[in-house]
């Protein structure tokens, strides 16, 4: 095995005077399956194509583009697992300081809009190559859609790029016939049949079914595979056209339902053909099994390596997709509904491959995917029929249709944990808490708590009110609140002192302060002091995205409450942390606001002490001391952040992540860890608490 050519020396040793294609990426060279440009140009290798690699070049210089010459076939851009924004900045639009997914960690080895300015670029020096774009970031944007750091909304980045086919999803089928075509000498202004892919074209250049619609867009029969959405002119002007194109965009995203979908740019069309049908798990597997390094290139070992393949070296891809549904991720715009899964003898023997790795210590840190204990698609209907329009499988109440069954995953975990030289393995990829619930079968839920979690295990009820969980597409409270205490009964049961962390969103739409409030007295309750907290991040093609910016729940057209002023913000965020001495002020303001006096003062309830008690937290401190933090009575010191169940989002400081199933949940931004106190322990209840809803007040 060995590296693909990232520079024209590597070329001559392999006896290439020219390559097929070029693969320029945001990302530094990590050839590791859970990296999109790993995948993407080892099928093309195994296809016979040469490609070579150009990670991370320098955008203001030519050679940096052309040091390995014109490809032959096409040029491939891909910005990262990233979008560039979310991997520039925080939530708060402030600079990020690191980058996992560059060289040592540094922050500034690419450029904002990283897809849009390399395309520009290659169009500027290679006029006559075909440039086509693909990854996150050009997925997610392939519609007009609203930009958070700009506060408005953008073209489709088709128009932007100036690229000739944009791929969207994970990429392989499309990717593969695509380059079938270039390769028969099609031009790429003719390639616009070609499922998962989208371009822009004026009417008189489309093909000729879609043609004819568009000239005759009353008539019925040739409208049914057809979906026209507002024009980007009318979005850009118009909320509520946004919400309705919206609409229609996340319902068009399964590859058995989906129509072809078709927005106006000016005198052009964006024409999305519908998605690519789901890999096979035979190709799956295939795909798994290529020869990759499984680590970074050398090149990098001089500046400090690549920081992000500490979190997914030793762990193991089982499955793509997501039937969750959270409104806050962009799973359904990449990866979608529909699971592909791996077969049991690919997982395993892959796990055999991790004993032979130097380094491997006996710990594979996942088996999973974007929701580990999702394995199978959510019923047998998909299978044929695709995933139903305008519902969703676990929300608002699990659909009656749902297969719940955890028994292969577990056998797959047990043949796993059997192998020679493992030790332990965990499932870091997060557990969706609502669905095991619903498995009457326990023998998962036991053999979680005995085998696979490795003193914390990390869950995202994401908030803990209702009106605010319907708005995230999450299950209620009393879902989370059984959960609970069924962890914590089977931890007693096996004799292990093991913890829950939950993760919380603040300011998500639907959230005002009320809300917030509430779910500070929830912290206060358990005794949970996070350390880091997250404010919700609006990144493209999101429900709640849509929601923050139009103020409209696009699923039926009513105005949702949106938090938007940096100052209702900054309350919110500092609500969940109310015991920090320098979130006194935005707390004391914040309660007073909505009239919960009651919470100010020394009773056990209160969230802060009156001002002139010298600010302390409620119960803590020294008479005439420093304000101190209260400590829950068992607590969690800081720890790695691997959130991979939901999207990894955003704060003030970037974590480590599983990469491939998490490039949609990404979309998000990148989470911080959560950690509380002093023992290295998580939330340890000798009962969880149940708090009834609390009183509000107005």
């Amino acid at each position: 095995m060995s590296f693909l050519p990232i520079n024209r020396e590597d070329m001559e040793k392999r006896g290439w005077d020219e390559l097929d294609v070029l693969f320029i990426s945001g990302d530094a060279y990590v050839d590791h399956p859970s990296f999109g440009h790993a995948i993407i140009t080892r099928l093309l290798e195994s296809e016979g194509y040469r490609v070579g690699i150009v990670a991370q070049p320098d955008w203001n210089k030519d050679e940096d583009f052309l040091k390995m010459g014109k490809p032959r076939l096409a040029v491939l851009i891909a910005s990262g697992v990233i979008d560039s924004m979310v991997n520039h900045y925080t939530a708060s639009k402030k600079p990020r300081s690191d980058d996992d997914y560059s060289p040592g960690g540094k922050a500034g080895r690419r450029p904002d809009r990283a897809v849009i300015v390399y395309a520009n670029k290659v169009k500027q020096v290679m006029k006559d190559v075909p440039v086509i774009i693909g990854g996150l970031e050009a997925s997610l944007r392939r519609f007009a859609h609203y930009d958070y750091w700009d506060d408005k909304v953008r073209r489709s980045i088709l128009v932007d790029s100036k690229a000739d086919l944009l791929i969207y999803g994970m990429g392989e089928k499309p990717i593969l016939e695509v380059a079938e075509m270039l390769n028969k000498g099609i031009p790429v202004n003719k390639i616009k049949n070609i499922r998962g892919s989208a371009y822009i074209s004026r009417t008189e250049d489309m093909p000729g079914a879609l043609k004819s619609y568009l000239e005759n867009p009353g008539d019925k029969a040739n409208s049914s595979g057809f979906a026209i959405v507002p024009s980007f002119e009318e979005v850009s002007k118009d909320k509520r056209k946004y919400a309705e194109a919206f609409k229609v965009q996340y319902d068009e995203q399964d590859a058995i339902t989906g129509k072809t979908i078709i927005q106006r740019h000016g005198d052009r069309y964006l024409v999305q053909n519908p998605p690519a049908f789901p890999i096979e798990t035979k190709t799956m597997d295939k795909i798994y099994s290529l020869p990759y390094e499984r680590t970074y290139h050398p090149s990098y070992i001089e500046a400090g390596g690549i920081p992000a393949i500490e979190e997914v070296e030793f762990s193991v891809t089982s499955h793509r997709g997501c039937y969750g549904g959270c409104s806050f991720c962009a799973l359904n715009f990449h990866q979608g509904r529909a699971i592909q899964m791996r077969s049991k003898a690919s997982l395993v023997n892959e796990a055999k491959k991790l004993t032979w790795l130097p380094g491997f210590k006996g710990y594979i840190h996942d088996v999973g995917g974007p929701t580990a204990n999702f394995r199978t698609k959510a019923c047998t209907k998909q299978v044929k029929g695709g995933v139903c329009k305008g519902k969703q499988c676990l929300f608002p109440e699990p659909c009656k249709n749902i297969v719940v069954d955890h028994s292969e995953y577990l056998d797959i975990l047990r043949d796993i944990r059997q192998l020679p030289g493992i030790k332990k393995v965990f499932i870091r990829s997060g557990v969706r808490y609502d669905y095991l619930m619903l498995d009457k079968n326990d023998k998962f839920f036991n053999e979680l708590c005995t085998h696979h979690v490795s003193g914390q295990l990390k869950v995202a009820p994401e908030h803990v009110v209702d009106r605010v969980l319907e708005k995230m597409g999450k299950p209620g409270r009393k879902v989370y609140d059984k959960f609970t205490k069924k962890f914590y009964d089977i931890n007693k049961k096996i004799n292990k002192e093991q913890y829950l962390v939950p993760y919380f969103i603040s300011s998500h739409p639907g959230s005002d302060l009320e809300a917030a409030i509430e779910l500070a007295e929830y912290l206060r309750d358990l005794g949970y002091n996070p350390e880091q907290v997250q404010d919700f991040y609006p990144t493209p093609g999101t429900l709640s995205t849509c929601m923050y910016y139009t103020g409209l729940d696009p699923r039926n057209m009513k105005p949702v409450y949106v938090p938007k002023s940096p100052k209702e913000k900054a309350m919110q965020r500092a609500l969940l942390q109310f015991r920090k001495p320098q979130n006194y002020e935005l707390v004391y303001e914040a309660l007073k606001k909505t009239g919960r006096d009651d919470l100010i003062g020394f009773g056990k309830k209160c969230l802060i002490r009156p001002r002139s008690a010298g600010r302390f937290i409620s119960g803590e401190g020294k008479k005439g001391g420093k304000p101190q933090e209260r400590l829950g009575s068992k607590a969690a010191s800081k720890g790695k952040s691997e959130r991979t169940s939901g999207n990894v989002r955003g704060s003030d400081k970037k974590s480590k992540v599983k990469t491939n199933e998490l490039i949609a949940k990404k979309s998000r931004g990148v989470r911080n860890d959560v950690s509380i106190g002093k023992k290295g322990k998580g939330i340890a209840l000798k009962e969880p608490v149940v708090r009834a809803k609390s009183k509000k007040r107005r």
